[in-house]
């Protein structure tokens, strides 16, 4: 979602005139665009403004932006840590970034972080703001901004706000879009996808039906009597899985405790719909679940992943962990652990607990677990982790593949793509045009990636189609 922000900033900076630049030598203006998700990105953010102060004090025009959740979280005090910052904004008022650039060199400094969504615009969560996309075959979509959980350790709430959906067609019509213009490829971005529309439908459901109704809910809720408020994330992968030229659908990320059956269906009904789960569990321990406030119990989860893998064949399944989360005993840790083996993930993103301002975890300074402790967890987690994904991997060796091929590998300039289930391959002696479609015949596997041989190339990347306007 990040990298779909710095696209959508890089959009309105083009808009003004502005070229991109991979040195930053070169550059007139620099934006950090950051996230606080995790402590390490305030100490990233603050290296990287140090190397910037030199490369200003040779450079005295070069602006540089700080943008973001840490930008929404710290507001003045990036100014007082770093005074040759010359522009700070948040998370709710990322298009102002060109007026704000401009005010810097006519007015000085300029810090404006608003704490929601602003009223000086048709577009206050900024859905119609286009982005700079690096890649001609595939897109991100953001459908939905902000989130409505309470989970103890998260800090998104606080700086991306309550949620708030982006219509219904408008998703649809901008999928559509991308398709004409060579995209086969899309990935629908929300803090929690699954709750999709809920928030549509509430507004929805005392208001007598009008014309609009099927714009921002959908036709399927629209013509349903009933009003009954919902998520629409399952009409969604639907309605994006049918436009003609998609290939690929995939999304992040749900929430365990709102998955339900309808998109389970959905996804296994929708041909587009990648056969592709990222699921965060968080944690194997009920006692750790409930202090995190996560809303379901292990043996939940469990329950609602077996279901998936019934009824959508082929199913890769990839979680998020926290190690070390305040209060957790060597019971707690051992019970995730067996939840992972028992879960037989394909691969997962594992964390050691790091406390983030606003949040209940913080404050749980009595209760935080050793480091030591949580290093030598963490370690742990990782072979398990590991050697279920190595397994996994070692049983699609002989199968064929369909991969979609991204590009060079920037570590030894191999032929990269991946499969369906979202499974790096490298292609072993092949030459092809990023965005193709090929039959790969899977040859070796290590725990994180594959390696594989091109057997039939599919189709290469559409040309984008242009409309043609008579007169």
């Amino acid at each position: 979602m990040n990298e779909h922000d710095s696209e959508r900033i890089s959009g309105l900076l083009m808009a003004e005139g502005m070229v991109p630049t991979e040195d930053v030598e070169s550059a007139d203006v620099v934006v950090l665009n950051t996230c606080c998700i995790r402590e390490n990105a305030d100490n990233r953010l603050y290296g990287n403004l140090g190397h910037l102060r030199t490369l200003k004090q040779r450079k005295p025009w070069l602006q540089i932006a700080v943008a973001g959740c840490l930008a929404q979280k710290d507001k003045e005090l990036i100014r007082e840590k770093a005074d040759h910052v010359d522009v700070v904004f948040g998370t709710f008022n990322v298009h102002r970034a060109p007026e704000l650039l401009r005010l810097a060199q006519s007015e000085g400094p300029q810090v404006e972080v608003w704490d929601g969504p602003g009223t000086d615009s048709d577009d206050p969560y900024g859905f119609e703001i286009r982005p700079a996309r690096e890649s001609g075959h595939q897109a991100w979509v953001t459908i939905q901004v902000g989130c409505n959980n309470s989970c103890s350790f998260c800090i998104v709430p606080s700086v991306r706000g309550p949620e708030a959906s982006k219509p219904f067609q408008r998703v649809v019509d901008e999928v559509s879009e991308l398709a004409r213009q060579g995209v086969i490829e899309v990935t629908l971005l929300g803090q929690n996808v699954n709750s999709y529309g809920r928030d549509i439908t509430l507004s929805l459901r005392t208001a007598n039906p009008d014309s609009f109704d099927v714009a921002l809910a959908g036709e399927r809720w629209a013509r349903d009597p009933a009003r009954r408020p919902r998520p629409l994330f399952a009409d969604l992968l639907r309605a994006v899985g049918s436009v003609e030229g998609i290939r690929r659908v995939r999304f992040t990320s749900p929430h365990p405790k709102d998955l339900l059956h309808e998109t389970i269906e959905a996804m296994a009904e929708t041909p587009a719909v990648c056969e592709q789960l990222h699921l965060p569990l968080q944690s194997g321990s009920d006692r750790v679940l409930a202090e995190m406030r996560r809303g379901y119990t292990a043996s939940r989860y469990l329950e609602r992943l077996a279901e998936a893998r019934r009824r959508i064949s082929d199913l890769a399944v990839t979680t998020d962990i926290i190690v070390g989360f305040p209060g957790e005993s060597d019971a707690d840790f051992e019970e995730t652990l067996e939840v992972v083996a028992e879960a037989e993930f394909d691969s997962a993103y594992t964390f050691e607990f790091s406390p983030r301002p606003n949040t209940r975890a913080a404050e749980m300074h009595d209760r935080f677990v050793d480091p030591a402790k949580v290093s030598e967890r963490f370690l742990r987690l990782k072979q398990v982790v590991d050697r279920s994904a190595l397994i996994k991997h070692r049983a699609r060796i002989g199968r064929l593949e369909e991969v979609l091929v991204e590009g060079r590998s920037r570590r030894d300039g191999s032929l990269v793509g991946r499969t369906r289930q979202g499974k790096l391959v490298h292609l072993r002696d092949a030459e092809l045009p990023a965005g193709s479609l090929a039959n790969v015949l899977v040859t070796d596997a290590g725990a994180h990636h594959l390696v594989g041989e091109i057997v039939e190339e599919i189709e290469r990347p559409r040309r984008a189609r242009l409309g043609v306007v008579a007169g």
